[in-house]
């Protein structure tokens, strides 16, 4: 199977009400990043396989997701989009495929509902794709599933919600194996220990995970280079996410998939 490469627009509102794409650090300390309809159509143009639209804050807001946004981005694109971000309910579901979505995501409204998981996917099918944000964590606690870093320690990963801001205690490793009894169709992967500092995806959680499951996993958090996109093929992944190699132009979709054909690695042209 090829390779998918998925440039993802991390969207929020700005003072002024706009919808803006912005980038941060381990979900914190956002920029500006562009225009998610204009930077939609550039990665449409460039050769991406796919879109992840998150409306970033709209969970921890308590609002709806921005659907005006979601439809604009649809009308002007050829390839699949992902939307997540706010999605709570069957109806809210709905809406974002009303409004020309191919796949939608949920994090936060699976931790607090899991059973939303296994109904939107028996309503839906495979289009349900399973947020996992997660956070290496040293301590020794009885029941965590312990993973093996790169230098040799070893850690369990929490799983984070609200953008981020609340831990909730449950093991990543464990929770990927129930959204997927649960009828997850793929698993979004993101560390946040590497979100936005472009040093390179969590490849110890990454491949412990796609080990574990059978569905998809895309890596997610940390995309610096073009190395790192292989790196995370290489672990397990079956599509890498990266956002602010391509907002701020240090690479294109294709730049990227001319490398990986280099390396061996099979992408569509």
């Amino acid at each position: 199977m090829t390779k998918r490469i998925i440039p993802c627009l991390d969207t929020t509102l700005d003072e002024q009400g706009r919808a803006v794409v912005v980038k941060g650090i381990e979900f914190e300390n956002l920029k500006y990043a562009g225009d998610p309809v204009e930077l939609a159509m550039r990665y449409d143009a460039q050769g991406a396989d796919e879109l992840v639209f998150l409306d970033i804050s709209a969970s921890y807001e308590g609002r709806d997701t921005m659907i005006s946004v979601v439809e604009k981005i649809a009308e002007q694109v050829s390839i699949p989009l992902s939307v997540g971000g706010g999605l709570k309910s069957i109806e809210d579901f709905e809406k974002v495929f009303d409004a020309g979505v191919d796949k939608a995501g949920i994090n936060t409204a699976a931790v607090k509902n899991p059973e939303l998981i296994k109904e939107a996917a028996e309503r839906f099918g495979n289009r349900i794709v399973v947020a996992i944000d997660c956070k290496r964590k040293f301590e020794d606690v009885e029941g965590k599933i312990q993973v093996q870093l790169e230098d040799g320690k070893s850690a369990w990963y929490d799983v984070v919600i609200y953008g981020g801001r609340e831990y909730t205690g449950i093991d990543a490793m464990k929770w990927a194996k129930e959204v997927q009894a649960l009828g997850a169709a793929e698993i979004l992967l993101t560390s946040k220990d590497r979100d936005g500092t472009t040093d390179g995806y969590d490849l110890p959680i990454t491949k412990a995970i796609a080990d574990a499951v059978d569905i998809p996993v895309i890596a997610s958090g940390g995309a610096g280079n073009v190395e790192h996109i292989y790196e995370g093929f290489v672990n397990g992944a079956d599509a890498c996410l990266a956002a602010s190699i391509f907002h701020y132009g240090k690479y294109s979709v294709g730049q990227i998939k001319d490398y990986l054909r280099g390396k061996g690695i099979s992408v569509r042209l």
